[in-house]
């Protein structure tokens, strides 16, 4: 996995255990979009390594700090998802913009 800092954040870093709020945006690597968080009524909370969300995602996210801006280029082996999905296609690459909205505990 490859990501970029699109935007600096402060405070502490995200980690393993932590809960995080997150925006995110999720597109194939030829922009087009598939899901925006920012459509839903708040943000999306995960708990950092509890397989709450795809393994790339959740490696990407370990590390941001509040307001940080991550692009995250995410290969078909970390964005597996549970169950017998066929969207996204399960062997796509996939592009990955998250903002890290809050720390809500950092264990």
């Amino acid at each position: 996995m490859k990501y970029i800092v699109l935007k600096k954040g402060k405070g502490e870093a995200a980690q393993l255990g932590s809960e995080v709020l997150i925006h995110e945006k999720m597109s194939y690597p030829n922009d087009s979009l598939l899901f925006s968080s920012y459509d839903l009524p708040g943000p999306v909370k995960f708990m950092v390594g509890a397989n709450q969300v795809i393994a790339g995602v959740d490696e990407g996210v370990r590390g941001m700090k509040k307001g940080e801006i991550r692009k995250l280029i995410v290969p078909p082996s970390l964005s597996k998802r549970s169950g017998n999905q066929t969207f996204p296609q399960p062997d796509s690459t996939l592009v990955y913009e998250i903002e890290l909205i809050d720390i809500l505990s950092n264990n």
